[in-house]
């Protein structure tokens, strides 16, 4: 399947199940649309009548690669709007994203709050909302994985990340080309920097998360890196109609490890949006 042109952009887009009702789902750092396949067929029973659509972010999967400019998170966001709008045409999204994901989702949604019937963060990475200590101990944990990205040592720059943020499956359990995949995308963390950590698009500006008054919810991980808590917190304390919730035992990558916890979580949402 060729890519489409999303905001100037070359992008894989992929129908997962067929419904009435618009869902736009956006996946994690150095994954692809296809990381939805679990929760997409766990959604069968529960989530039947969810038109479930997904796409590669730029420089992901089978989009076309990030040129450097513009901003990584910027160029993601317009090109999730893009499709947002597209898809909206048949009534507002439930919209879903995970990880960086959830980030480029929650701007979405507070640039475009008409389009949206509901907003489902997963494990949302915006650690400028994280509490100072929690923010501070995760970023001494990342310092090896960015101590390797500076001297270019790419495999063990993916290997630091996805061992925090990762199914938990060791690097040398992984396929030769889930590890090349990995590595050849780790420029893409350090891309996503000035979003997550130093909020660039103003997430977090007083009034903005407050005035976003459609049905939200936050999941997380019990066993996610300490930070995740903090975030989730902080957010759900500003949304004024979001429901936090925890799946036991699961960790950052929930969509994939635990799809029907996470499928029974959502089902919940729309259900009442």
């Amino acid at each position: 399947m060729r890519p489409e042109t999303l905001a100037g952009h070359p992008t894989h887009v992929v129908r997962l199940t067929e419904g009435a009702r618009p869902t736009l789902l956006i996946h994690c750092s150095l994954a692809h649309a296809g990381a939805w396949g679990p929760l997409a067929r766990a959604l069968a029973g529960p989530g039947s009548g969810q038109a479930l659509t997904a796409f590669d972010l730029p420089g992901h999967g089978r989009s076309a690669d990030w040129p450097g400019t513009p901003d990584f998170a910027d160029l993601s966001t317009a090109v999730a709007m893009a499709l947002a709008e597209r898809l909206a045409a048949a009534g507002p999204l439930d919209l879903v994203g995970h990880s960086f994901g959830a980030v480029v989702a929650l701007r979405l949604a507070l640039e475009a709050p008409q389009r949206i019937r509901s907003l489902t963060l997963i494990e949302p990475v915006l650690f400028a909302a994280a509490e100072p200590e929690a923010a501070a101990r995760l970023r001494a944990a990342e310092a090896p994985m960015a101590a390797a990205l500076a001297r270019n040592d790419r495999d063990e720059a993916a290997r630091r990340f996805l061992a925090t943020w990762g199914t938990g499956t060791p690097w040398e359990s992984l396929s030769t080309q889930e590890r090349r995949q990995a590595a050849a995308r780790i420029h893409l963390i350090p891309a996503s920097a000035p979003a997550l950590w130093d909020d660039a698009a103003g997430l977090l500006a007083p009034g903005r998360l407050e005035a976003f008054d459609t049905p939200a919810l936050i999941l997380a991980g019990s066993a996610s890196p300490v930070a995740m808590a903090s975030i989730c917190m902080e957010l759900a304390a500003c949304l004024p109609c979001a429901d936090v919730r925890k799946v036991p035992g699961a960790g950052h990558m929930l969509p994939v490890t635990h799809p029907i916890a996470v499928a029974a979580a959502l089902a919940d949402l729309w259900r009442n949006a």
